[in-house]
């Protein structure tokens, strides 16, 4: 069982070496998700008011 225990100015250069190494891809992810996010909520609420209109059409038959 091996704790890894890091200095102060270890976990520094961790943390801005993992930044500059992933930072784009997550700073890219996260615009995507926004984008996709409100994207989705439109088609959630299509679906929505579909599903609505079709029980109201199977009420009048």
């Amino acid at each position: 069982m091996g704790v890894m225990i890091l200095e102060d100015t270890q976990l520094m250069t961790l943390i801005t070496t993992s930044i500059s190494n992933f930072g784009f891809p997550i700073v890219l992810t996260c615009y995507l998700l926004i984008r996709f996010e409100k994207k989705i909520e439109m088609f959630n609420d299509r679906i929505l008011e579909l599903l609505h209109v079709i029980k109201e059409e199977m009420r009048k038959n």
